[in-house]
């Protein structure tokens, strides 16, 4: 991976960080193995203002079908990263 490849990575992955701090009332340190639903107890309601607030944010939609797939940050952060390639 080039160099500007892994900033673009990891700029994805700190912005959802970001964006799921308000999804984090136990203040547990956010990586990209953690849960959504059992560490951060995201339910269906709360992913999709997650999932809108990070399509607001990086300016992609995120197919529906793929939301009941995500069960980390990786994933979500991987979602992101297809949307923007594909954007």
């Amino acid at each position: 991976m080039t160099d500007t490849m892994q900033s673009e990575t990891d700029e994805v992955l700190r912005e959802i960080c970001v964006l799921l701090e308000a999804h984090n009332p136990n203040h547990i340190a956010i990586t990209e193995e953690t849960d959504l639903s059992a560490d951060l107890n995201i339910d269906s309601v709360a992913a999709m203002d997650v999932i809108m607030n990070i399509e607001d944010k990086f300016e992609i939609d995120i197919p529906l079908n793929q939301v009941g797939e995500l069960r980390s940050v990786r994933d979500l952060a991987e979602v992101v990263r297809a949307q923007l390639k594909d954007g």
